[in-house]
């Protein structure tokens, strides 16, 4: 191994390497490492919700930042005998490249529909910028004559504490408190912070007069600018915003799980999750009772729901007679307070009925556990899901998932399944069909005409022969469905034919790639 240079010390000026400059230099290393993962988890969170995620997106980032790190490293050996002011650039232009990550890839994403191109050029730059900080702090650490094995091991040690912090203070403290654009912000300041403290306590004797005037200009000029960027954030993020929706936005809420927005427009009020549409209040009587009314036919008391946070899913069920209690399942408690206070007049307070139960947990846990939680079995099962766009959400599209669901249910009773669009995501709805059967259910698949979703599928199932399409006697009046209708549902047309796939596993979730692949002309 060859031992970094060692850099002249002017007369008067403590050695870089000395007792007394170390502990600064070693927790700059720290910062420098929190700082530099939670700009790779800004990346990794805006790829998630701005382009929906993935497998195969999370790896590309994490191998190319990782992939920049080595480039940064070998772009910082010309500098290494001016380490001092290589090391104040770096950090100036790191926070405020760091800071802006987040405001320039929601920017991009909004006007363009794509964030792509930013994103690959961030991870890039960003991994080159923190690639080239531990060459510079571990030559500005040489000096005392400790070994390469000593030296290594302090920079190293250091080095991982900073990222535990990062990794820690990103998903519990920058997230939830201030958000993304806000969250970036933050790191890039304490970025430059970094870079002020070491220039003037441990590097004041190795930057010239002229070196520490630009550098003080350069860290009062980008602290100013993320200064400004912390202040004018959420006028940036309502305005970015409103170009994703036609409507004027009402409500818009960042939980633990995902964005939730809700827009309003006359009459017409649309909940969007992840920027994914979700219902409109002028067709969703169509979704809801196509849904809902099928797995009600043999009168069921007890009905399960799985997801359909919004209410809407329940109220339907409180209105058939035969309905005597409603244990509604939903991760998102965001999802659940917009329900009963926004939504209330359009779900009719259905989640405040005594009826319904409400859990908030997530459905796939809450199904493993039930059978020894005294949770009993139910008549019916309604899972009213976002589509599986993502793996989180393909866990719970799954073979797995669907013989949970099924030893839930009663002898007799039934599942229904919102399986997305047989005409636009044939693949998608049909693997969705495959896989509640591989489940030992007997299955029928249904589709009826949303305007806002174009043509919309279900799934019916029950353990044995597949279910018969038909409406209770018991029936409440319905504004779309009636018997004629449901017949109808079951009919696909020849340009959109049943097709058997494979089902869709825990250890191979194909109805992700299915939902990814887009909509099929």
């Amino acid at each position: 191994m060859t031992a970094p240079p060692v850099l002249a010390v002017p007369d008067g000026a403590p050695p870089l390497g000395s007792r007394r400059a170390r502990p600064l230099l070693l927790a700059a290393v720290a910062v420098c490492a929190a700082c530099g993962l939670v700009y790779e988890l800004v990346l990794l969170t805006l790829a998630v919700t701005l382009a929906g995620g993935g497998i195969a997106v999370t790896s590309l980032i994490v191998a190319g930042f990782v992939a920049a790190l080595g480039v940064g490293a070998l772009a910082a050996k010309p500098l290494l005998p001016h380490a001092a002011t290589a090391f104040v650039a770096i950090e100036i232009v790191l926070g405020v490249v760091g800071g802006l990550s987040a405001t320039a890839l929601y920017i991009a994403f909004s006007f363009h529909g794509t964030s792509s191109a930013v994103l690959v050029l961030a991870t890039a730059v960003i991994g080159v910028l923190v690639g080239a900080e531990v060459p510079l702090l571990m030559t500005l650490l040489a000096g005392d004559g400790r070994s390469a094995g000593r030296l290594v091991a302090d920079l190293n040690a250091a080095d991982y504490a900073g990222a535990l912090v990062g990794g820690l203070a990103w998903p519990f403290v920058l997230l939830p408190l201030v958000g993304q654009i806000r969250g970036s912000a933050v790191t890039g300041m304490v970025n430059l912070v970094a870079a002020a403290v070491v220039a003037a306590f441990v590097l004041r004797g190795q930057l010239g007069v002229r070196a520490r005037a630009v550098a003080t200009a350069a860290l009062l000029l980008a602290a100013t600018f993320l200064a400004v960027l912390l202040v004018e954030a959420q006028d940036i993020v309502e305005t970015s915003r409103q170009r994703l929706y036609a409507d004027p936005v009402v409500a818009d809420v960042t939980s633990a799980y995902q964005q939730i927005v809700l827009t309003e427009r006359g009459a017409d009020l649309r909940l969007y999750l992840d920027g994914d549409l979700q219902f409109s209040s002028v067709d969703e009587h169509r979704y809801t009772e196509a849904l809902v009314h099928p797995v009600l036919a043999r009168d069921p008391a007890r009905v399960l729901v799985l997801g359909g946070g919004d209410g809407l899913a329940a109220r339907e069920l409180l209105r058939h007679p035969s309905v005597t209690e409603v244990v509604q399942v939903e991760l998102d408690p965001a999802v659940l307070e917009l329900a009963r206070t926004r939504l209330g007049e359009l779900n009719r307070h259905a989640l405040d009925d005594p009826r319904v139960r409400v859990v908030v947990d997530d459905g796939f846990r809450w199904l493993r556990d039930a059978a020894g939680g005294g949770t009993g079995r139910f008549d019916a099962v309604v899972v009213d899901l976002p589509d599986p766009d993502t793996p989180v959400l393909g866990r719970l599209y799954s073979t797995e998932f669907y013989g949970l669901v099924a030893r839930a249910l009663t002898p007799g009773g039934q599942l229904v399944v919102q399986s997305g669009s047989p005409y636009s995501t044939p693949q998608a709805f049909w693997r969705t069909v495959s896989t509640v059967r591989s489940a030992g259910l007997g299955v029928t698949p249904y589709h009826v005409h949303v305007p806002s979703f174009g043509d919309w599928g279900f799934t019916l199932a029950q353990v044995g022969g597949p279910p018969p399409l038909t409406l209770s006697a018991q029936a409440p009046p319905l504004r779309f469905l009636d018997g004629a209708v449901l017949a109808a549902a079951g009919v696909f047309p020849r340009d959109r034919p049943p097709l058997d796939l494979e089902p869709s596993t825990l250890d191979r979730p194909l109805i992700v790639d299915d939902v990814r692949a887009g909509y099929v002309r």
